[in-house]
């Protein structure tokens, strides 16, 4: 009987960290997490729809520093832009035209901003709006229940400075020739992202079947003692 009460608990403290750790990942996130100062950086914001209402609208603030040049266009959103009294871009909203992000969903928005020439950190804030009216400012600190995402501007050892192929005149919405590089560099983001995404879902299918094996071995021993 102690066996089988282990049996259970092991599976019911499996299931409880799966719940647990899906909960915790669905944050709205920009990556990369790190890039190198001055350099013109490929940026992906992802947002999950976490509640059982979609998603509508979108606003990332631009932080101090970091210039946003360019952005994707993405069918059935409307983008839109605020700019400072210095003419720069100081937020983009995504705004949905059609049904938006639906619960269990999630979204990709692309754009490229020209990183701060020194070393530093920068917060991403950001506001879901939901189809209900409410709003999640992921505006926290991290630990907080929304934290905004962070991007390390940093140089890394052996690695050769960012080139500036770029113009600092250009303009939001632009897609010149020289962009080539910047979509290879998002490509390699998505694909990293992608690898760790696959390697969670792994690990999470492997706790779900031992989970489940754990409650079938239990559940067989309750069986066997009382046909006995």
């Amino acid at each position: 009987m102690k066996l089988t009460k282990r049996f259970s608990f092991i599976a019911t403290a499996a299931a409880g960290l799966l719940l647990f750790s899906g909960i915790a990942s669905a944050h709205v996130t920009v990556k990369p997490a790190t890039s190198q100062p001055g350099a013109w950086e490929t940026y992906t914001i992802k947002v999950p729809s976490e509640k059982e209402i979609a998603t509508t609208k979108v606003t990332l603030k631009v932080p101090e520093g970091v210039e946003l040049m360019q952005y994707q266009p993405i069918p059935d959103w409307k983008i839109t832009t605020e700019k400072d009294s210095a003419g720069k871009i100081s937020s983009i909203t995504w705004d949905a035209t059609g049904t938006g992000i639906n619960a269990g969903e999630f979204q990709q928005f692309n754009f490229v901003a020209h990183n701060p020439e020194k070393e530093m950190e920068v917060a991403w804030d950001a506001f879901q709006y939901y189809k209900d009216g409410s709003i999640v400012e992921w505006t926290g600190d991290e630990g907080s229940d929304d934290p905004h995402s962070i991007t390390k501007i940093t140089t890394v050892a052996g690695q050769e400075p960012a080139a500036s192929g770029h113009s600092h005149d250009a303009t939001a919405g632009d897609h010149s020739d020289n962009q080539a590089g910047d979509t290879s560099s998002g490509t390699a983001s998505t694909t990293a992202d992608s690898s760790s995404s696959t390697g969670v879902q792994t690990a999470t299918l492997i706790v779900s079947i031992a989970a489940l094996l754990l409650s079938i071995i239990s559940l067989i021993t309750v069986l066997s003692k009382k046909k006995r």
